[in-house]
């Protein structure tokens, strides 16, 4: 694969075509600039993949090793002995993960991914185990150990993957590159997005764009030109993916632009009039041979919603026995460090539009509303900034206990019970008071349509870090792209934003 970071020389010199103006004057010497001499890729897709496939048969094996051992502490009269034996059957679960796209390295969001590893992992102990009883060989791999090595695949894998990805995904050779066509507003964000997300796997390497004025330089990513340098890049420098982030562009310019522009790469991703971007994909289809978005609306039907529900009663019940110890400490803090309550109800939205009482730990002082609007009018920088975001980077009003509550979201513990009431859930919008409903415009009644959230996209792609209108942006998405396996990712995001209390105030 061509890099245009290992190209040559930025110009070269060539003859003109036209005479200077005088019979017999040598001819005149032109300088042609290389388009690409800023445009620098050091991906290495290959690399990337290896080290996947090799966090996969990793986790295989450590599950392999948890049967084994396994088998050993129940006293079995068997020996680990076959399990060891198996180590060629590896290839088949990286077979399985490869048919279901899986070393795609772009493309697939971490919702899906969960699905789609889970599917294969199943499905390859299904047919393992399934060949063991028709050939009889039970005896040597019980079906306890079976099990158990199956259950400790389920998470390794995408646990490792995880870390994996999380440690090496910032690496400028990690994904592959992508260029993007349209350097506004829309492109600008997607840039954004990418940088936030890395283990999405795509490296903005350019974007493109015909407007003069908007070339150069955008986020410190390179405009060399516009959009008809787009068969270059994916021709001359292996770029294999685009996105197309023109939102706004009537359907037959779009059409266009990908006859014309875009037929090179490999991958195209075509952004929606309702450009949404966030820390997720939603599925690319192809709708009479034009390419777009497939937006579900599954927690809008009834299984969706008997499904989620179902999940948040079980989780929470298993949650509030962890946490009950820990929720009495909290009280106990909160009355030592000063006077009132230790748990207070704020009036909140949720669905349907009804207002419910969301319930808290007190992380304020008494009489907090009268020195919010003392301290607003006092400092009218603050004023501005809780009129933005509902939010004050130096709240005054907030204990020190609070603060510490706040950091680790641990304030919101009792929000519990409003999800054993069905009032919330555990993923979903973040619940949100009467001022803010002319935030949502539109997108209100969307956002009443669901059960807000104790955790949700909002919650861990930065908090308080993120403006509203990228917030709006999240919630929307997760309503209209909603799975048990997006939950799922969500819950696991949580657990390291509350550790770390990345983006809270």
């Amino acid at each position: 694969m061509a890099r245009s970071s290992r190209s040559g020389a930025a110009t070269q010199v060539a003859p003109s075509t036209e005479a200077s103006g005088k019979i017999g004057q040598a001819p005149a010497l032109a300088i042609h600039v290389n388009p690409f001499a800023q445009v620098r890729d050091e991906t290495r897709p290959r690399l990337t993949t290896l080290i996947i496939i090799g966090a996969d048969v990793g986790a295989l094996a450590l599950a392999a090793v948890a049967a084994a051992a396994t088998l050993t502490l129940l006293g079995s009269s068997g020996t680990p002995l076959p399990f060891l034996r198996l180590w060629p059957l590896l290839s088949v679960f990286v077979l399985a993960y490869w048919l279901l796209g899986l070393y795609g390295l772009v493309g697939i969001g971490p919702a899906e991914e969960l699905r789609r590893c889970s599917l294969a992992t199943s499905t390859v102990f299904l047919l393992l185990g399934a060949e063991a009883v028709l050939s009889r060989t039970t005896a040597l791999y019980p079906r306890l150990i079976v099990f158990a090595a199956w259950v400790v695949a389920l998470a390794a894998v995408p646990i490792v993957r995880a870390v994996v990805r999380g440690v090496l995904a910032r690496r400028p050779w990690w994904g592959q590159p992508v260029v993007i066509l349209g350097a506004g507003r829309a492109g600008q964000v997607v840039v954004q997005t990418l940088r936030r997300h890395p283990g999405m796997g795509l490296k903005p390497i350019a974007l493109l764009d015909d407007d003069p004025g908007k070339q150069g330089s955008r986020l410190g990513v390179p405009v060399p030109g516009g959009l008809h340098l787009g068969p270059r890049l994916a021709q001359d420098c292996g770029v294999a993916n685009a996105i197309v982030a023109m939102p706004g562009v009537r359907p037959e310019r779009v059409d266009a632009l990908l006859r014309d522009h875009a037929w090179p790469f490999a991958r195209v991703f075509v952004l929606p009039e309702s450009f949404a971007p966030s820390g997720t994909w939603s599925d690319t289809k192809s709708l009479a041979s034009i390419p777009g978005l497939e937006v579900r609306r599954q927690l809008l039907d009834g299984v969706g919603c008997r499904a989620k529900r179902a999940l948040d009663v079980l989780a929470t019940l298993l949650l509030s026995v962890v946490a009950l110890p820990l929720m009495l400490l909290i009280v106990l803090a909160i009355r030592l460090e000063s006077r009132g309550k230790a748990l207070y109800a704020h009036r909140r939205i949720g669905r349907g539009g009804r207002y419910f009482s969301a319930w808290k730990f007190r992380s304020m002082v008494q009489n907090a509303d009268r020195l919010l609007e003392s301290y607003l009018d006092q400092h009218p920088d603050a004023r501005a900034e809780w009129q933005e975001s509902m939010k004050l980077t130096n709240d005054p009003r907030v204990t020190r206990v609070g603060r510490l509550l706040r950091k680790t979201s641990l304030d919101e513990l009792p929000q519990l019970w409003n999800i054993l009431t069905g009032e919330m859930s555990l993923v979903g919008p973040r619940p949100i008071v009467t001022d803010e409903i002319p935030k949502y415009a539109d997108k209100f009644a969307l956002y009443a349509q669901v059960r807000p959230g104790l955790s949700g996209l909002w919650q861990v792609s930065g908090r308080s870090d993120t403006s509203y209108d990228e917030r709006v942006r999240l919630d929307t998405y997760y309503v209209l792209n909603w799975s048990v396996w997006l939950d799922l990712w969500v819950l696991a995001r949580t657990v390291p934003v509350v550790l770390f209390g990345r983006g809270a105030r």
